[in-house]
């Protein structure tokens, strides 16, 4: 059974860090995108990052490019997000999924997902 785990969510100030976790089970995702979304309630899951297998390519959201990182590490078939300078308007659950066919930015082309971890940036 395949399973994405997220990890790493909590409250944070404005301006600090977080990183989050997915860890992979049942299979091996070493040649798939990797994808984190976020949604707030009332709106849709948004793109965030992306990340191919061997991390050549990487793809940010305008509203996060230059403070997240997206990285993974294909031994422990884990992906991460570095979440630096938080802002207020970050606060949401936050996903990461796998990628199965199409565009990576687009979250119709994931096809397995995490149950997703909260993050909230107090002001």
């Amino acid at each position: 059974q395949v399973q994405l785990v997220e990890s790493g969510g909590g409250l944070v100030q404005a301006g600090g860090s977080l990183r989050l976790s997915c860890a992979a089970s049942g299979r091996t995702f070493s040649g798939n995108f990797m994808g984190w979304f976020r949604q707030v309630p009332g709106k849709e899951r948004e793109f965030v990052a992306t990340i191919s297998g061997s991390g050549a390519n990487i793809w940010y959201a305008d509203s996060v490019k230059g403070r997240f990182t997206i990285s993974r590490d294909n031994a422990k078939n884990t992906v991460y997000l570095q979440m630096n300078s938080l802002k207020p308007e970050d606060t949401a659950v936050y996903y990461c999924a796998a990628h199965a066919s199409g565009s990576a930015t687009f979250r119709s082309s994931y096809n397995y997902w995490g149950q997703g971890t909260q993050v909230t940036v107090s002001s």
